[in-house]
């Protein structure tokens, strides 16, 4: 066919390439005009917005188009070559390769970064493999390399191999791919520390290589709105992982104190026992077994009959033969008896049986915590969880009391100095030190005796000149400060009645009731240096008692003395953390306070005489 008034063909329009340019014509109604081309390329006028003009601006305004677009195209007939009814058609004549597609762009190679955590089934490493592919469909990437990680925490790079790997074969130029893909800004990490997530981009980044955030609603263009909503999402994500801890703390102390197990092995002489919701029992539980229902509980129950037998035959041969844990841990090796574990039995492996409460039916948990996975911390006993007599006892309560009273009097008759000097020969021969150490030495007195005497492990160890390779001094100051804290509540109680107020505290939260008036909560900030010298403070508001003010007592470098004072009302700050610099802008730092003067003056009251 040849088109009116041209010696040119009328070429079949490209159904392809006409639908990459129609949603940027106003002339071409998107896909309608594309979907209703013929088979020689007419374009009926009633899908192409302003065929109502005439067709000398319809040719101008198609001539101006050309000027703009890729694929070059010659107006070969307009309006009257050819009509159906009082319908004009127009055929345009597309001056493309013979194989009447145009070039199609070569993919970008593109590497896929997956990971699923425990408790997110939606973010499955499939499901985002899924729409990862789908974003690098139609965004023109071919994924040539896959990295993962399978149920994998996002707090930190402990134990992530594929996110390792990746940044590994980045830094060391093994990659041969200019893009990476993520499903989202969470999945490379749920970082404390969002400039930590932050990091790790950079890392990627400064090797030349793109990321995409396939699910986010933003574009990582490198632009300051895109920097400043991938902060937020990072914060976010920290937050949801900080929020996710307490609140699984708090449940698993909740079924403590309801008297379920809460991991960890039996131990000898006990059984773990599997209940259902009602506390039915369902069966006993074998090592490295685990409860495959979520609503199913553990309980401890007492072992076989000669186990049973045998643990309290080691608590008879120490209170009333005066026997020593290695004394009684050489009897049970010669007569075959191994622990648990099939191991030996020790001087420890005896002392821990004697020391622990469960034989008398406590339960007792959080010793030590692993709080998003940052540092084994270990808890002073008032931070301990316990459910007295949750249990079916072992040991008679009398008899385990017996016990703790002569391990506590066998230390008792030493001395501090001779108590340290054993410690320092301990730390000389074995070159560290831990509870357990201690338990295993001869002549020595227990871990939990030091404990006793020092006020903790950590200060006896002090003291001989041991410093762990993690740093638990912070422990100490959060000890001090609670110990800081009650005298800081009634101080403020005195000041708060001297200025003429009446204050109320509820014995069980702390919590002050001023003048009958409004609440108030009072938190005792520790301060916590950065590497770079910088101090920070983060304040933990009591947000559950809802005070109408939280009195944050912001303590100085050193933590002995306070540094000023923030009066933050609830109706203003939301917040269940609050994280301090030295300076914090006017939105916070209006509340900042050298002293609490202010505070005092709210409860104070004046009493006006009556007119006659």
């Amino acid at each position: 066919m040849m088109a009116a008034g041209s010696d040119i063909p009328a070429q079949p329009v490209p159904r392809r390439t006409v639908g990459r340019f129609c949603p940027s014509l106003n002339l071409l109604r998107g896909s309608g005009a594309c979907s209703n081309l013929g088979p020689q390329g007419f374009a009926d006028r009633s899908n192409i917005s302003g065929f109502g003009q005439p067709p000398s601006l319809i040719l101008k305004s198609l001539a101006g188009f050309r000027k703009h677009v890729a694929v070059p195209f010659r107006i070969v007939a307009a309006a009257g070559a050819r009509a159906f009814g009082e319908r004009p058609l127009m055929v345009i004549n597309w001056n493309t390769p013979d194989n009447d597609e145009s070039p199609v762009p070569p993919r970008i190679r593109a590497a896929e970064y997956v990971r699923m955590s425990t408790e997110h089934q939606q973010y499955s490493t499939d499901n985002q493999g899924v729409a990862i592919r789908r974003f690098a469909d139609t965004h023109g990437y071919e994924i040539v390399h896959t990295y993962k990680d399978d149920g994998k925490s996002g707090l930190n790079l402990s134990g992530r191999t594929g996110l390792k790997l990746l940044l590994a074969d980045i830094e060391a130029g093994r990659t041969d791919f200019q893009a990476l893909l993520v499903y989202d800004v969470s999945r490379l990490g749920r970082f404390q520390d969002p400039d930590e997530a932050a990091t790790h981009e950079l890392r990627i980044r400064a090797a030349g290589i793109q990321v995409e955030y396939c699910a986010e609603q933003f574009r990582n263009d490198g632009s300051i709105s895109s920097s400043i909503i991938k902060t937020v999402k990072r914060t976010m994500a920290a937050e949801y992982s900080r929020e996710l801890s307490v609140k699984v703390f708090a449940g698993q102390a909740n079924l403590i104190r309801r008297g379920y197990r809460q991991g960890g092995a039996a131990g000898f002489g006990l059984r773990r026992l599997l209940v259902d919701v009602n506390g039915e029992p369902k069966g006993e539980l074998g090592r490295g077994e685990h409860k495959s229902i979520a609503t199913d509980r553990v309980i401890l129950v007492p072992g076989p009959p000669d186990e049973v037998a045998l643990v309290r035959e080691v608590y008879r041969l120490f209170t009333d033969a005066e026997k020593s844990e290695r004394d009684i841990a050489n009897l049970l090796n010669k007569r075959g008896l191994v622990t648990d574990l099939g191991r030996a039995w020790t001087r420890g492996t005896v002392h821990q049986l004697l020391i622990n409460e469960k034989y008398v039916g406590d339960n007792v948990w959080a010793r030590t915590s692993f709080k998003l996975k940052r540092k084994h911390v270990l808890n002073t006993e008032d931070e301990w969880i316990r459910a007295e007599g949750a249990f079916t006892p072992v040991v008679d309560r009398v008899v385990f009391a017996r016990t703790r009273a002569i391990i506590d009097a066998r230390s008792a008759r030493l001395s501090d100095e001779m108590m340290l000097a054993l410690l320092a020969s301990i730390f000389s021969t074995k070159g560290m030190l831990t509870g357990l150490i201690i338990d295993e030495a001869e002549e020595a007195p227990s871990s939990s005796a030091y404990r006793s005497r020092f006020g903790s492990l950590l200060r006896a160890y002090e003291l001989v000149g041991f410093a762990p390779d993690r740093d638990y001094r912070y422990l100490e100051i959060n000890r001090k400060l609670r110990q800081l804290h009650p005298a800081i509540v009634y101080d403020t109680m005195a000041a708060l009645e001297q200025a003429g107020g009446t204050v109320v505290r509820d014995a069980d939260t702390d919590l002050l009731t001023i003048n009958g008036e409004f609440t108030a909560s009072l938190v005792v900030v520790r301060c916590a240096q950065t590497a770079a010298g910088t101090l920070r403070w983060k304040v933990r508001l009591d947000t559950p008692l809802k005070p109408d003010l939280t009195v944050a007592v912001r303590m100085a470098p050193g933590n002995e003395l306070p540094r000023d004072y923030y009066l933050l009302p609830r109706l203003d700050i939301g917040d269940a953390v609050l994280r301090l610099c030295e300076h914090n802008g006017l939105s916070l730092d209006a509340y900042r306070f050298d002293d609490l003067s202010a505070f005092h003056r709210m409860a104070a009251r004046r009493l006006w005489r009556a007119a006659a």
